[in-house]
């Protein structure tokens, strides 16, 4: 289960490369209005990237905490642009939930409730096969 976790994080480098060469932010797009957390989302998965390398076993549990707090973040950040509604939003028209960002949501939220879910159970599961009997 280790391999496609280290994997996954691997591949920040490929999203970065999207993200600030090519203006694609496919990993990403719920921090777009705040660029120094994405930058630090970016860094942070890097650090896990360097952590499952090192160690291995630990990789479920590091792939299983980060798909939570990518949930939580994502929901948050859909929450508050939709449930405070600032004169400017009403004025300007600009800071809506526009249609890509839900898309975005639904995509990247599905992915890392799934993700979430299936390795709590993994986790679960290995800590129910190691007790003593």
């Amino acid at each position: 289960m280790s391999r496609p976790i280290t994997l996954y994080y691997a591949a920040t480098i490929l999203f970065f490369v999207l993200d600030y060469v090519l203006g694609i932010n496919v990993r990403v797009a719920f921090l777009e209005p705040y660029p120094a957390a994405r930058l630090a989302y970016y860094a942070i998965c890097f650090v896990l990237f360097a952590l499952t390398l090192w160690r291995p076993n630990w990789a479920l549990l590091i792939g299983t905490v980060e798909s939570l707090a990518v949930v939580v973040a994502l929901t948050f950040s859909m929450a508050l642009r939709v449930m405070i509604i600032t004169p400017d939003m009403i004025d300007t028209g600009i800071g809506w939930v526009t249609l890509e960002e839900v898309l975005n949501y639904v995509m990247v939220g599905g992915i890392a409730y799934w993700s979430w879910y299936r390795g709590s159970k993994l986790l679960k599961d290995s800590k129910i096969s190691k007790r003593p009997v």
